[in-house]
């Protein structure tokens, strides 16, 4: 059974799996916010969302190496894919995903922080039913779970951060909330948590 992380909190992402890991998958899931009120409806709600799931890769010393978003989906050294962009967030699952296969990632990266962010400026405010999970590819088993408390008027939320540490993945849940409309506009806020 999957763990459902609470902001702040670190896994062993093997331990949870129950064994070691080759591939894995950041699913990001949302749904556009009903509308609410007679004049919701007119005035902006209830509308398509389109969240951006990215993946942004660092070295040791905190630098960025690579990214993977919808304008680029695959890292240059081909470890990290993202499936594509979903526009509107309808439907059931995943609405975008981002594949990581863990023993191709380069030893210099150290750490890889997943993020979502709004690039067409709306707030989370308009966003719900929102999470980011961990997925061993291998069974399509789900290991881990976080739920994004995210109504507000961020336009980005740094979700969560897999990382080395002696020579195994871990997961810290980070669920802090950014502005910003593209990953890199997110570096200030990513800085604290590399």
């Amino acid at each position: 059974m999957a763990i459902s992380l609470q902001k702040g909190q670190k896994i062993s992402l093997e331990k949870e799996a129950g064994s070691a890991l080759t591939k894995i998958i950041m699913g990001l899931g949302w749904d556009a916010a009903k509308s609410k009120g007679l004049l919701g409806g007119l005035f902006g709600g209830g509308e398509s969302i389109d969240l951006d799931a990215s993946c942004m890769l660092f070295d040791e010393q905190g630098n960025p190496v690579d990214v993977v978003w919808f304008r680029q989906l695959q890292s240059r050294d081909g470890s990290i894919s993202h499936t594509g962009d979903n526009l509107t967030g309808d439907g059931e699952g995943d609405d975008e995903q981002i594949i990581v296969d863990l023993p191709k990632v380069p030893a210099q990266v150290k750490s890889l922080i997943f993020a979502v962010s709004n690039f067409t400026g709306q707030n989370f405010s308009r966003v719900q039913n929102a999470y980011c999970r961990i997925v061993n590819a291998q069974g399509n088993k789900e290991i881990a779970r976080y739920n994004l408390s995210c109504q507000g008027d961020h336009t980005a939320m740094i979700m969560a951060k897999v990382y080395r540490h002696n020579d195994e993945w871990k997961m810290h849940a980070i669920g802090e909330n950014g502005q910003g409309r593209t990953c890199q506009e997110l570096l200030p806020n990513i800085r604290p948590f590399l």
